[in-house]
């Protein structure tokens, strides 16, 4: 499983907006700029994290982004699937009929898939942006 380039800029950019003040607004191409993310690709990373509430979109003069939620209230798992959709490892988890052994119920890779799928889901979930803001600040020391 890889990440696609999408999600790697979407956590830089939340967690970007993690480091602000609690409702101050960024202009898109501050973020832009700041984290090295071509601008126009980052628009379209912010409309998927503002459809789900992760950050809020100011429209007109001194429009911007800001956090929509607390960042302890924002998990990699989150962010993750604003951008990319649902964790999925296998086809077969995402509907039985992919199974080209119509096994699903009863299928050793299935099960094993699944429980792997779960923990990496678990662990996204374990970290959230207040605690990449504390790492953060150990970093910038």
């Amino acid at each position: 499983m890889i990440l696609n380039q999408a999600t790697d800029y979407a956590f830089r950019a939340v967690l970007y907006l993690s480091l602000l003040q609690p409702g101050e607004i960024v202009e898109a191409k501050v973020i832009s700029e700041s984290q090295n993310i071509p601008l126009r690709f980052l628009l379209k990373i912010l409309r998927s994290l503002a459809r789900v509430g992760i950050v809020k979109s100011y429209q007109g003069v001194g429009g911007g982004y800001s956090l929509g939620k607390k960042p302890a209230d924002i998990t990699l798992r989150d962010v993750l699937e604003a951008v990319e959709g649902p964790i999925r490892i296998n086809k077969c988890l995402i509907d039985p009929d992919y199974c080209n052994k119509q096994a699903t119920p009863h299928c050793p890779v299935h099960c094993v898939l699944a429980s792997i799928q779960q923990t990496i889901s678990q662990e996204f979930d374990r970290y959230n942006f207040e605690q990449l803001k504390e790492y953060a600040k150990q970093y910038s020391k």
